[in-house]
C-alpha cells in the first residue's frame, strides 16, 4: 500500500501520513453496511438513496451495488469546506435533488461525520419535504460532537486526523485513492 502520493502540478509530493483504512477493509465494511440496510428495509419499500456529493460518490456506488433491493439514486450537493481543512460552519446548498422525496423511504449517504454542520442543516430541509422516514448512512464519523440525528449506519469510527482517498478530498485532490489515509 503507497504511503505517498505523487500528484503533477500545482501540489506536487505531498506524503500522506499514514493509510488508514485499507481497500480490503473498506470493500469488507461496505459490504456488510449493505446486507444491514437490505434487511432494514423491505422490498416493498420505495427506498431513495440520497447521496451527498462529492465527497459520498465512490461509497455510494459501492453500496447500491451491494443493497438487493430496488432503489433510485439522486445527489445532493452542499459545501462547508471551499480550500480548506476545517469547515467554515456555514453549509451553502449548491444542488438540490430532483427526486421526489414525499412519502417514500429516504437514505442519505454522507462520506464523513465531522462537525455535524451538513446534516444538521440538511436533515430538516429533508424532513421538510415529507419523506416516510429519513435515515442517514456515514462512510466515516469523527464522533466530534453529539447530533440530533446520528447515522442509523456508519460504516467506521473514524481519528480526529484530516482523512483522504475513496472519494474523501483535499482541495478537489486524492478522491480517487483506493484506501483511506491521514495528510
Amino acid at each position: 500500500m503507497p504511503t505517498t502520493f505523487e500528484h503533477e502540478g500545482r501540489l506536487g509530493e505531498r506524503a500522506l501520513k499514514a493509510v488508514v483504512f485499507s481497500a480490503d477493509e473498506i470493500a469488507a465494511r461496505v459490504r456488510a453496511v449493505a446486507a444491514e440496510i437490505t434487511e432494514a428495509y423491505g422490498p416493498t419499500e420505495d427506498l431513495l438513496v440520497l447521496g451527498l456529493l462529492k465527497g459520498s460518490f465512490i461509497f455510494l456506488a459501492d453500496l447500491v451495488r451491494h443493497i438487493h433491493l430496488p432503489l433510485q439514486v439522486d445527489f445532493i450537493v452542499a459545501a462547508s469546506y471551499g480550500n480548506q481543512r476545517v469547515s467554515s460552519g456555514a453549509v451553502e446548498l449548491l444542488y438540490d435533488p430532483g427526486a421526489a422525496v414525499k412519502d417514500r423511504a429516504v437514505l442519505l449517504v454522507e462520506d464523513i461525520v465531522d462537525s455535524g454542520t451538513t446534516l444538521e442543516r440538511l436533515i430538516p430541509l429533508l424532513e421538510e419535504r415529507g419523506p416516510k422516514s429519513l435515515d442517514v448512512c456515514a462512510l466515516l464519523h469523527k464522533r466530534l460532537t453529539k447530533l440530533n440525528r446520528e447515522p442509523r449506519w456508519v460504516g467506521f469510527d473514524a481519528p480526529p486526523a484530516f482523512l483522504v482517498g475513496y472519494g474523501l478530498d483535499y482541495s478537489e485532490h486524492y478522491r480517487h485513492l483506493p484506501y483511506i489515509g491521514s495528510l
